[in-house]
């Protein structure tokens, strides 16, 4: 694999967290075991001891004037929990200004001696973050003492976590773990548990923000440590954080971990709304388009290699816009387009935008005065009245998800006759209108393909059929192809 020299970090800075609760009778060994070349090169250690019952502070206090290893050693007068005695060193690490941060627990568990295999993937521009897998070696878990129970309990989940969010870890569970700390910054901890599902929570973060995770093979090691972990608790959360994940990756719910909100994905399938905006574009009829809320301009791209020449409008300028369309104006929507995006434009694609003004009929109307003659105006919206926002009003359980009809940017909201009054209200007439259910892409995101994509897959045919038969209760997204009247 090639390394970008902009990845590989000149200089690092590189800390250690030593996370420790009631450690005493393992700290210094677990500390002592850092490799020379390691201790030599570290730029800071940080022992934070999480309101422990025993004497971890004073034995890390008392190793602070004996030891080689830049070491600042804190108590927290009040437990944080595993998840937050993370959240606090991380912050600290972000403070101090280090490039990478490594976990490494007090108890001894993890092989301190391999700290530097954990690290050089990051130093090398490889990673954003490494986890210390016991799973990669085979047999090499169960050799090294870790309880049968437990290795089979983390291979289920492991397993399962993989198949809900499309992942290829093959440990999700290690504690023993780096992060580029610019990785860190770019992940809302704050919301994540404390508790000892905050390590999954993190992953899931990481795959959202499409950061680099490599795993390397470290040695297991079971020894006389006390585990504060409720096996069947732990299961339960890990469990539905990952479907938590997973729902929210699909449009329902809401979650830190789940997805950018700023840029919506790309819905290229032939039964999503952008496919079959995309089948009525590519009707031998090339011309200039104007794409309004293009958000990172994926969809006009797939436009403009079609023959088109494709203008874009929105709120923010994404990264990229600028490459995939011929050209870019920056606009309040709210506050109707300005003289400098033009008019004479053969189509104007305002495709789910019109549930995210205040004034739909304004911006509508303003949209139609942008066509040259024989133009016309495709618009996608989703429906308020598919069966999910139906069925969520009519049990009083109203909100907004990440995702799909309730997103949490509409400011209005669409049926199939209130879109149609409006159509008429704004004098113009229907060409062509269409419905699709929820579309493969939506249901995918997250996946990991294999037996959860084919049962998806199923369910998506039977939802296509009940589509068909009754499209203002089943149908996901109303498209229209309108031209003045």
């Amino acid at each position: 694999m090639s390394v970008e020299p902009a990845d590989v970090i000149a200089s690092p800075r590189v800390g250690v967290l030593v996370v420790a609760y009631n450690a005493a009778t393992t700290l210094v060994r677990t500390l002592d075991r850092l490799p020379t070349s390691f201790r030599a090169s570290v730029d800071h250690v940080l022992l934070s001891d999480d309101a422990s019952q025993d004497d971890t502070y004073a034995i890390g206090v008392a190793y602070r004037t004996t030891t080689d290893l830049p070491l600042t050693v804190v108590r927290h007068e009040k437990n944080l929990g595993y998840g937050g005695n993370q959240k606090a060193g991380y912050a600290w690490a972000m403070d101090h200004g280090l490039d990478v941060v490594v976990l490494l627990h007090g108890d001894g568990q993890y092989a301190p001696e391999v700290i530097e295999d954990i690290v050089a993937p990051i130093l090398e521009g490889r990673a954003d973050a490494v986890f210390g897998s016991r799973m990669m070696v085979r047999g090499g878990a169960l050799k090294g003492g870790m309880p049968l129970y437990k290795f089979v309990g983390n291979r289920i989940l492991s397993t399962f976590q993989n198949a809900m969010t499309g992942a290829r870890l093959s440990e999700w569970h290690s504690g023993y773990r780096a992060y580029r700390v610019e990785a860190l910054r770019d992940l809302d901890l704050a919301a994540y548990t404390d508790d000892f599902d905050f390590d999954t929570e993190i992953i899931l973060g990481l795959i959202a923000a499409e950061k680099r995770i490599v795993e390397v093979p470290i040695p297991t090691y079971y020894g006389d440590e006390i585990c504060y972990v409720n096996g069947m608790g732990y299961a339960r959360d890990v469990a539905k954080d990952v479907i938590r994940y997973r729902v929210a990756r699909m449009g329902f719910g809401h979650g830190s971990t789940a997805v950018d909100p700023t840029a919506y994905e790309l819905k290229p399938s032939p039964d999503s709304s952008h496919g079959r905006l995309l089948a009525w574009l590519a009707d031998g009829t090339r011309g200039d388009v104007l794409d309004v809320g293009c958000s990172d301009g994926r969809f006009g791209s797939l436009v403009r290699a079609q023959g088109h020449r494709v203008h874009g409008v929105d709120l923010v300028k994404h990264d990229g816009v600028g490459e995939r369309l011929d050209s870019f104006v920056e606009v309040d929507l709210n506050a109707g387009l300005p003289p400098e995006v033009g008019s004479g434009f053969d189509r104007v694609v305002a495709a789910d935008v019109l549930e995210h003004v205040v004034d739909p009929a304004a911006l509508l109307t303003d949209l139609a005065s942008r066509l040259a003659p024989g133009g016309e105006v495709l618009v996608s919206v989703p429906n308020f009245g598919h069966w999910y926002p139906r069925g969520r009003t009519t049990l009083g359980l109203f909100d907004y998800d990440t995702r799909g009809p309730l997103d949490h940017g509409h400011v209005r909201f669409f049926t199939r006759r209130s879109f149609e009054r409006l159509v008429r209200d704004c004098g113009l007439r229907i060409v062509e209108r269409d419905v699709v259910g929820v579309p493969v892409d939506v249901l995918e995101r997250g996946g990991s393909g294999g037996r959860v994509t084919d049962v998806v897959r199923a369910a998506t045919r039977v939802e296509r059929a009940a589509v068909r038969t009754w499209p203002t209760m089943f149908g996901y997204q109303l498209l229209y192809r309108l031209a003045t009247a």
